[in-house]
This record gives structure tokens, C-alpha cells and sequence, in this order.
């Protein structure tokens, strides 16, 4: 039997960004939030380390971006596709676009965490090592809060609004019988930190090469992070001096690496292995749940959107649910917005992330000669290149057309020169 029940604004269920960020902007309306994470201590993972402008800029609307800078985040100004021989095939320039200080950001996602959590309003209440077994109901069925398991003892906790973050196998999500047709890619990403490496320009570079992508930026304190297409297979069971003979290989497949040699074969203890998958919930929102982050929507790292896309989802959900205390009608009307807001937005990041990536990790050879063929002709089209690069930046939508698909592939485009009206 569930003890007697708690009463709150908001219960979060999960402190990763989604759920931090969902807790920070929440708090900072004056709603009561209970944070549960049924994690005692953080799990470090190499994900969430890249912030696009989109990102910087709610960040720095709740206040917490000078705090990121203090310790220490690095700002990268390109994103950058080089050939194998560092030859530039496609450059992402944020300070090109339309506005002011317009640039990444990276830092290790347990920071991005810290100044998240460090900038909690007082009336966020945080519950480790909390795990939400179940979804309370009312009478008419709708999600009005969790039962939730610690230790020994299990009670319920009572609140006009859940939010789930509890990542890609969300509990919740199931619970509220929203569904997803999730997709995993044919290939993994091993990451490994580098210190100690030479100094790296301020961007991002992706090498091409033909056994698939090679990703790197700077982290602070002189690191390097460092991410590897490979295939499901191709390290497992590895041995540590086999291991070392695959890093020679890497150097092989992209010469630009061969600097990266010394501190990559000092760094192996680092690896991690990811998994990636592609999907997007059929709802964003049911009366009484939202979702936000991996919850809903789940997006190939390479385009650097997936802990984005979980920033805009908190921002746009305290924004429209508005400040306390909240009713139930009032909240539901919100979610039906919320639906409407995030759901055309999330798909449009799904498929700009999975057309990006097949254009940079398809390693077949029809895929290699129309991936590099689109991504030269829409470097070389001033109109097209723009649109790219707000796209990645987050700061709107705006998909390509069929036409500027085939202006991609080499059709001559009477606009190449221009940037776009609306920019």
C-alpha cells in the first residue's frame, strides 16, 4: 500500500537536462516542483556537450550562462565537414547568421547539469535515488501524479502536472500509452576524452573517410573529445594491444588525426561505447503529462540536437503553463498548446539530424559520391548554406524544399548568391 499522498505544483520525474531544465524553469515561475531521479549519484556519459545558439540563448534568459562561462565552457564558432585530409567540404559559420553572437558552446554535460541544478528556484524540492513506479489517476482517468518507490517505502505524490524525463525507455511514456517506433542505427559511436593533445581550432570537425565519421571538438582544461563511427561489432571483445593497432588505423583512414595519435592511445581507458536511436513519440502531451528530452524524442548525436531540442522543450512548457498555482483546466489547455508548439518542431529535428547524418555516416558507395556531392553544392550556394546553418543553430524553421533538394544535387539554383528574404 502507497502512503498518504503529497501535494505539489509539478513532479519531475528524471534530472537529466530535460528534467533539470523542466525543474529550473518551472521553479522559476513560483510552482512547487518535486525533482525525483532514481539515480543516487550521476552516471557520467559522453553526450549533451555541445550548446547551439538556440540553447545559449534560453540559457542565458534564466540566468545561468555566466555561471557555464566561469567554469570554464569553451566557444566554437564553426561547424566544420573536412575531408579525411582536412580539406573543407562544408562549413556550419554561426557568426554568419542574421543577429549578434551567434556561436557554440561545449562543456562536459555533468557542468551543464551542475549550473542547471546549482540555479534551482527554493521551491524546487530534489529527491535522489526516487524511482516513480506509477501514475496516479482521478476519477476521470486523467494523470494527476506518480507513485513513487524509495528505499522500503512507496507513497504517492499528488500534482496537477507530471513531467516525464526519464530518457529513452521512459517508464512514464508507457504508462500514459503513448507510443514510439524507435529505429536504431546500423552503427555506434566510441568516444574517448583526450588530454594533453594539441591545441584545436574553435569548431567542431567532422572528417569523412570511407569507413564512416570522425567527430571532434575542444572541451575545457585542454581535453578533446573525440567520437568514432564504427561498426555494432567492431570492438567488442577487443583486446588493449589489438585496441592500440585500431587506433594506428584510425590515423590511417584520416591523416588530419595523426596528431591526435599520442594522446588517443593514453586515453583508451576513456572509451564508451553509444548506442544510437532515432524516434519520436506519437504525443507530446497527454492531459496532466507532458514529456520532454529523450522521453520524446530521441535524435543521432551528430547534428548536436538531441540535449537542445530537451533545453526548447522545458523553456516552451514553463512558458505556457504560466505561473501558480496551477488547475487542472488551466494546465490541460497549456499541454493541448504544447502539443501544438513542439510536436511540428520535434519532427522537423528528426529530420534534419537523420539527413545530416546519412550525408556524413552512410559508408556505402553510392552513399559516400550523393552525401559529399550535397554537401559540396550546398556549400558553394550562399542561399542554401544559410538555411543550413539556422537550421542547425535551432533558432527556427525553415525544412528545404524538393526544389532546394535538387539544387543540392547540382541543379543550378538562380538564387545560389542571395540569402534568403525572410533572414
Amino acid at each position: 500500500m502507497a502512503e498518504s499522498s503529497a501535494t505539489y505544483d509539478v513532479v519531475v520525474a528524471g534530472a537529466g537536462v530535460g528534467g533539470l531544465a523542466a525543474a529550473h524553469a518551472l521553479g522559476a515561475r513560483g510552482l512547487r516542483v518535486l525533482l525525483l531521479e532514481k539515480q543516487r549519484q550521476p552516471v557520467a556519459i559522453a553526450k549533451g556537450e555541445v550548446l547551439q545558439p538556440s540553447s545559449i540563448r534560453i540559457l542565458r534568459e534564466w540566468g545561468v550562462l555566466p555561471e557555464l562561462r566561469d567554469r570554464g565552457a569553451v566557444q566554437l564558432d564553426r561547424l566544420v565537414i573536412r575531408e579525411a585530409d582536412g580539406r573543407e567540404v562544408m562549413v556550419f559559420d554561426y557568426a554568419a547568421l542574421a543577429g549578434q553572437g551567434h556561436h557554440l558552446l561545449s562543456h562536459d554535460y555533468s557542468e551543464i547539469l551542475g549550473v542547471l541544478a546549482d540555479g534551482l528556484a527554493d521551491e524546487v524540492e530534489w529527491r535522489r535515488g526516487a524511482l516513480v513506479k506509477d501514475l496516479s489517476r482521478d476519477a476521470s482517468g486523467r494523470t494527476d501524479g506518480v507513485v513513487v518507490g524509495e528505499g522500503d517505502r512507496t507513497y504517492e505524490v499528488r500534482a496537477p502536472l507530471v513531467v516525464a524525463a526519464d530518457g529513452l525507455s521512459s517508464r512514464l511514456r508507457k504508462l500514459a500509452g503513448i507510443t514510439t517506433d524507435p529505429v536504431e542505427y546500423a552503427h555506434r559511436l566510441a568516444s574517448f576524452e583526450l588530454s594533453g593533445g594539441p591545441e584545436l581550432p574553435s569548431e567542431v570537425s567532422a572528417y569523412l573517410t570511407d569507413r564512416g565519421l570522425r567527430l571532434l571538438y575542444p572541451l575545457p582544461g585542454n581535453r578533446i573529445r573525440l567520437y568514432v563511427q564504427v561498426g555494432a561489432d567492431e570492438l567488442r571483445g577487443i583486446k588493449k594491444d589489438e585496441l592500440t593497432a585500431w587506433c594506428d588505423g584510425l590515423a590511417a583512414d584520416a591523416p588530419s588525426l595523426r596528431p591526435l595519435l599520442d594522446s588517443l592511445r593514453a586515453s583508451l581507458d576513456t572509451r564508451q561505447l553509444l548506442k544510437l536511436w532515432r524516434f519520436t513519440a506519437s504525443r507530446m502531451s497527454v492531459p496532466g503529462l507532458a514529456m520532454v528530452g529523450e522521453s520524446a524524442h530521441a535524435v543521432h548525436p551528430m547534428a548536436a540536437q538531441g540535449m537542445n531540442t530537451a533545453i526548447a522543450d522545458a523553456h516552451a512548457l514553463a512558458g505556457l503553463v504560466g505561473d501558480g498555482p496551477l488547475q487542472k483546466s488551466a494546465v490541460d489547455a497549456a499541454l493541448a498548446s504544447y502539443q501544438k508548439e513542439r510536436a511540428g518542431w520535434v519532427r522537423h529535428i528528426d529530420r534534419m539530424s537523420h539527413d545530416a547524418t546519412r550525408m556524413i555516416t552512410d559508408t556505402s558507395w553510392a552513399g559516400k559520391v550523393i552525401g559529399r556531392r550535397m554537401l559540396r553544392h550546398t556549400s558553394r550556394n550562399s542561399r542554401l548554406r544559410y538555411v543550413a546553418t539556422y537550421n542547425m543553430a535551432g533558432l527556427g524553421i525553415r525544412p528545404f524544399t524538393v526544389l532546394d533538394r535538387m539544387h543540392q544535387l547540382g541543379l543550378p539554383d538562380p538564387r545560389a548568391g542571395r540569402t534568403p528574404a525572410w533572414a
